[in-house]
């Protein structure tokens, strides 16, 4: 009886130029006793690496402003550039990749409180000198007359663009509702509360639904309105009042609050008695928020001079961005493909850091992909062992922030062992236990 077997030369087992035979993987779990410790040690010194190379500062752009920086706004049509305002009325327009401004001009007379994009790539400024201008950055040339100019009644404080209509909202006592079509008119539409007379901080359009509106004011409510019936929806009144707000772009409903109680709050407009999550670690007001193009992640800006960025659903930052000369932060902004967040303080320079902060945007050889990748999976399946856990949590914070941090904690401690005392000594159920996420909230109204 004949028997063919398969043989295989050894030069096929061989890599080019090598004489040394390739050995093929045993996956029998029998063979590899020590398989998870190995594991384990990859996973830590992968961690340890990830700290090392970790380099968040990419560097600022150009030779910033000469005043301090209060608002940036991102152009929808492009990735790499945006526009920013400073204290001085000055607006700029910026390129990423070459880190340099592209058009400037003396848009107002005073600070410029707020800017956006419409659609068709022009910018719109609003600013304490009771107006809004309309500027083409990529059609005029620099110190160009502004294309429109509306006129209001109060300092504005605040802009936003509709996602399709040729409509903006600028934000002053009260909401006004402008036709870009019609320039120097009087508003279309006024939205306000109607027992409400104080100064609106902020207000944002939700790009998913498109007819809402929401906005923050000096006496810490937060309001929903609706385009369609020119009236609003809900309020909640908060226990200090929010500085900025920012809708989730890929939750319509989620948005997100910057509260002068150093917190930010994730709230759900359909069930606003109640924040989705608390995000806590400033240790000054937090001045700006936004949530990233995916929606998974948030980055603030504060006073206390730092930048953190945060996942959504934790209630700790994942990172903090500081330099010793960079000033009070007031506007942060992650760029549109999420690789960078960008930060403008008041020592008026604009700067641009890594989203993660060990990460490289150059160009990686297949095998360096899958090296990284694997990292990555091997720590996120250790990352619940106290070591690793504790090297990604490490890091090193300025003095005067982690020394106001530990009075922070200090004094939060002591108000909860009073409110604990009270308890003790109080009849049983005159003091029910509120969450955290609840706390804040002072009333709600329809």
């Amino acid at each position: 009886m004949k028997i063919k077997a398969l043989s295989r030369s050894a030069a096929s087992q061989q890599a080019p130029g090598t004489t040394v035979a390739r050995q093929h993987r045993n996956l029998d779990p029998a063979q590899h006793p020590f398989e998870r410790a190995r594991e384990y040690t990859r996973a830590l010194n992968a961690t340890k690496m990830e700290r090392m190379f970790a380099a968040p500062f990419v560097g600022q752009l150009g030779s910033g402003h000469v005043d301090g920086v209060y608002t940036m706004a991102k152009d929808p049509g492009s990735l790499e550039r945006f526009a920013s305002g400073s204290g001085d009325g000055v607006v700029k327009v910026w390129d990423t990749t070459s880190r340099e401004e592209i058009w400037t001009t003396q848009a107002h007379e005073n600070i410029v409180k707020g800017m956006c994009w419409t659609p068709d790539r022009k910018v719109l400024s609003c600013a304490s000198d009771k107006t809004v201008k309309l500027f083409d950055p990529y059609n005029s040339a620099q110190e160009a007359p502004p294309l429109a100019t509306w006129l209001g009644q109060g300092a504005f404080t605040s802009i936003t663009h509709h996602r399709d209509r040729p409509s903006f909202a600028a934000a002053s006592s009260v909401i006004s509702i402008y036709d870009l079509s019609r320039p120097s008119s009087t508003p279309a539409q006024t939205l306000h509360w109607p027992t409400a007379t104080d100064t609106i901080r902020s207000v944002a359009f939700n790009q998913t639904e498109t007819s809402i509106l929401a906005s923050t004011a000096t006496d810490r409510s937060v309001i929903m309105y609706d385009l369609r019936t020119n009236s609003p929806l809900a309020k909640v009144v908060l226990k200090l009042a929010s500085n900025a707000l920012a809708w989730n772009p890929m939750e319509a409903f989620n948005f997100a609050v910057a509260n002068e109680d150093h917190n930010a709050y994730i709230f759900d407009m359909r069930k606003m008695d109640r924040a989705l999550n608390v995000l806590k670690d400033h240790v000054a007001a937090v001045m700006d928020v936004e949530f990233s193009p995916t929606g998974e992640e948030l980055v603030t800006a504060s006073y206390d001079r730092t930048i953190r960025l945060w996942n959504r659903a934790h209630g700790h930052s994942r990172d903090i961005y500081h330099t010793k000369r960079m000033q009070r932060v007031f506007s942060a902004k992650f760029t549109p493909d999420n690789q960078y967040v960008l930060s403008g303080s008041d020592d008026g320079n604009i700067r641009i850091w890594r989203t993660n902060a060990s990460s490289r945007s150059g160009i990686k050889s297949a095998r360096q992909r899958q090296k990284l990748e694997y990292d990555q999976a091997l720590i996120n399946r250790y990352s619940h062992m106290p070591e690793i856990r504790r090297i990604r949590r490490h890091r090193r914070l300025p003095k005067v922030v982690k020394k106001a941090g530990e009075i922070k904690k200090e004094e939060l401690a002591a108000l909860k062992r009073r409110e604990e005392n009270v308890r003790k000594h109080s009849k049983p159920g005159s003091m029910p236990r509120r969450s955290e996420r609840e706390k804040m909230i002072l009333t709600t109204e329809q």
